[in-house]
């Protein structure tokens, strides 16, 4: 399994980005007289906003295919920090987005961080297109921190906004300011969003899954995980998936024994999914990321999370390597291929 970095969350709590040569910047961004443009993604803000000024752009990864893009903006002495991510994550979820930003902030942070917001707020002058979150006392009561998330088309535009405690008033500001200024080449493309809810769960399967024999037919395009998005139903956690880099939580659609399965492994889009078969029993194992999907077998059955943390940990036997290989251009093309070693 591709592994990635966790980026989207610690290029901001480092307060560092990586030097990114002109020609993927250009490729990224294209800057106009008052305002900075993703280019693939049509997705505006202006290069000054609620006392922050842009001070970087570029590609966070990928380089040079413009689908993993960064602006950093900086408050006038640089206490205050501010970059929005857009990005194409093969499984696009601004909610999903939000709860696994959630979970990186609570466990960068400690225990003493409150979250003080955490709900649906307007965007494009549409209301509930995106989700705000504030966070309150986080590094021992040092900063504040905040966070926004937006669903356009294919895209995951992402804010984040850490400044010391004593200026929580420029961070809202920033965040607020940010929101409110972002523009879309295609305002209809944003996706109503809310925060996942979750509710009890119906009884998992015990017992390990086995996997069936390879059947061509499943390179075909990956199709939609058949799973509610963007909070649109309840969710709960089927089980808890423990590896040598840390915990993930299955999520399933609550009430249903028969759906999808979820595993989030970070908050820049990297999602495991078990989906029912199309044409046969059991679930077939797809692993989405900014820009790629990977596809695997069938198993009669979801996994257990033993053989999950298996998978993470690159330690399956069963499933040595992905089937094909599906690989997203920024303007939509996919591209399949054979997995290596196939």
């Amino acid at each position: 399994m591709p592994k990635r970095a966790l980026f989207l969350l610690s290029a901001v709590l480092s307060l560092a980005v990586p030097s990114l040569a002109s020609a993927e910047e250009a490729e990224a961004w294209t800057p106009r007289a008052d305002a900075i443009r993703a280019n693939a993604a049509g997705i505006s803000l202006p290069q000054t906003v609620a006392g922050l000024s842009l001070s970087k752009s570029g590609e966070a990864s990928n380089g040079g295919r413009a689908i993993d893009n960064y602006a950093q903006y900086l408050s006038e002495d640089g206490a205050v920090q501010a970059t929005l991510y857009v990005y194409m994550p093969t499984y696009a979820d601004a909610s999903l987005a939000a709860y696994m930003t959630d979970k990186a902030i609570m466990e960068r942070f400690g225990n003493q961080t409150r979250r003080t917001a955490y709900a649906s707020a307007p965007a494009a002058g549409q209301a509930d297109r995106a989700i705000r979150a504030v966070y309150d006392d986080a590094a021992d009561g040092a900063l504040t921190t905040a966070a926004g998330f937006v669903h356009a088309g294919r895209w995951i535009a992402k804010i984040r906004v850490t400044g010391p405690t004593e200026r929580r008033a420029e961070v809202l500001a920033g965040l607020d300011g940010m929101l409110s200024g972002l523009a879309f080449d295609d305002a209809a493309s944003l996706h109503a969003t809310a925060p996942a809810t979750f509710s009890a769960c119906p009884a998992a399967d015990a017992g390990d899954a086995q996997l069936a024999k390879a059947n061509p037919a499943e390179r075909a395009i990956p199709q939609d995980v058949r799973i509610p998005r963007e909070g649109k139903d309840a969710l709960c956690v089927r089980g808890t998936v423990t590896t040598a880099e840390g915990r993930y939580d299955m999520l399933q659609q609550a009430g249903r024994s028969d759906g999808a399965i979820i595993v989030p492994v970070d908050d820049s889009g990297t999602v495991l999914a078990f989906d029912p078969a199309k044409d046969a029993p059991g679930y077939q194992l797809s692993i989405h990321m900014v820009g790629q999907t990977d596809l695997y077998g069938t198993y009669d059955k979801v996994p257990s999370p033993r053989q999950i943390a298996a998978i993470l940990d690159g330690k399956d036997s069963q499933t040595a390597q992905a089937q094909a290989v599906a690989t997203y251009a920024a303007n939509g093309q996919v591209t399949m291929q054979a997995a290596r070693g196939r």
